[in-house]
């Protein structure tokens, strides 16, 4: 192997398309995943011979089928119907599919890994001995760069109103905080825009163990162009839009890291603006960023860390994985950030097959279980706020719309209408 190039200095970049081409207008209701599928459609185009899709789940289900309009599945069992250089290699082998993408990748080339969230974990231990291999090849100095590793999570957990329980499972996201820090690399982009600046991020990446988390679903798209790329460089930012006077002066700080949880964040912070609460949004793309500085590359800087968290109000974070896997992140910055300020939301392992809305309320990731607690964080740090003889009649009502949620659901096996909806904010 000492003796074949290709085995440890073939690499070569791919020919990209400009991904703002594949944007979409800002408060478009789109599916981030058929965004991406397009631009990675003309991925494969433009690079017929050094690019592939390995996907053992249904890549249509996952709305990546845009790629079929350029190429076909490699089929080669049957002489009479194989198709010669398929780019889509489709087969239910994840670990077959995982050996695959390590060769093709190690020999110059660039491949993408798209399944089911609950499923993607069966090959944990191949991508951590991946990443052992990668992290000594990096400081091996007569090797060549490689091209990352990349993963699409799809299918995810808050979306199983089919499936059910059995296909919830976003643990993934705690193997790859194991990996060595230099060259692992989470992104949870909330929205379409934000997707597929990140797959042309991950694309153009080397040496790197990407894990993206995205939606297949239709859900709003939140920022333009322009902005998504900005936010996708910072890997976090104040969405000013959503926020109180852009932001300034916060009695409470909401952050989204993920899809659906960041959409419950942007409605949450409608429901306590309507009530006098100043808020200030905050989304989390690149999740490594949240880690202490010094740990990982993108790991923020205690003034960044407050610039976008302030120093002293609450925080709530609504995450779309384990709350224990973010808790690992944000407590180890124990010098200057107080559990007593810090509330964590996530899947807590209540699921079954029901509506999508019912996962969330099951969940209490809701907009009205974050405007709960966050109303009494605040009546809790400051005794003279307005909203502090109201709170618990907010509270109270805000629980009892949970109540008459899960009334109509198991009457009508549906949700009501405003679930996709964002209360309109009055004023400020």
């Amino acid at each position: 192997m000492g003796m074949v190039p290709e085995a440890y200095k073939a690499y070569a970049p791919l020919d990209l398309p400009d991904w703002k081409k594949f944007g979409n207008d800002a408060n478009k209701e789109v599916s981030a995943m058929k965004a991406v599928g397009s631009f990675v459609a003309e991925v494969v185009r433009m690079n017929p011979k050094t690019f592939r899709i390995f996907s053992p789940d249904e890549i249509t289900s996952n709305k990546l089928d845009e790629s079929l309009k350029i190429t076909h599945r490699d089929f080669q069992w049957d002489p009479e119907t194989a198709h010669d250089g398929g780019r889509v290699v489709e087969m239910l082998s994840e670990h077959t599919l995982q050996g695959f993408l390590q060769g093709y990748t190690l020999t110059g080339r660039t491949g993408l890994f798209p399944s089911y969230e609950s499923f993607l974990g069966i090959v944990t231990t191949m991508i951590e001995q991946y990443a052992k291999f990668l992290k000594m090849a990096v400081e091996t100095k007569w090797r060549g760069p490689v091209a990352s590793l990349n993963y699409i999570e799809t299918s995810t957990l808050w979306r199983q109103e089919h499936n059910g329980y059995s296909h919830q499972n976003p643990g993934l996201i705690g193997s790859f905080l194991g990996l060595p820090r230099h060259c692992a690399r989470i992104y949870l982009p909330a929205e379409a825009n934000s997707s597929v600046s990140v797959m042309a991020h991950c694309l153009r990446s080397k040496n790197y163990v990407n894990l993206i988390v995205g939606s297949k679903n239709p859900t709003q798209a939140w920022l333009s162009t322009e902005e998504a790329e900005r936010h996708c460089v910072a890997g976090a930012s104040v969405w000013e839009r959503y926020s109180t006077d852009k932001g300034l002066n916060p009695d409470v700080v909401l952050v989204g890291i993920g899809v659906e949880v960041t959409m419950e964040v942007i409605a949450a912070a409608a429901l306590l603006r309507n009530e006098g609460v100043r808020v200030r949004v905050v989304n989390v793309v690149d999740m490594m960023i949240l880690g202490e500085e010094g740990q990982h590359p993108h790991a923020l800087t205690i003034d960044a860390f407050e610039s976008l968290f302030t120093k002293d109000r609450p925080v709530l974070f609504n995450f779309h994985g384990y709350p224990k896997d973010l808790a690992a992140l944000i407590f180890l910055r124990q010098s200057h950030v107080s559990r007593k300020r810090v509330d964590i939301f996530g899947y807590i392992e209540e699921g079954t097959t029901t509506t999508p809305y019912s996962m969330l309320r099951l969940n209490k990731v809701s907009r009205y279980d974050l405007a709960d607690v966050a109303v009494h964080r605040v009546a809790k740090q400051q005794p003279d706020h307005p909203v502090v003889p109201r709170a618990h009649q907010l509270a109270a009502n805000w629980k009892h719309e949970l109540v008459k949620h899960e009334r109509y659901t198991l009457e009508t096996g549906e949700d009501p209408e405003w679930c996709t909806q964002i209360p309109e904010v009055k004023g400020n």
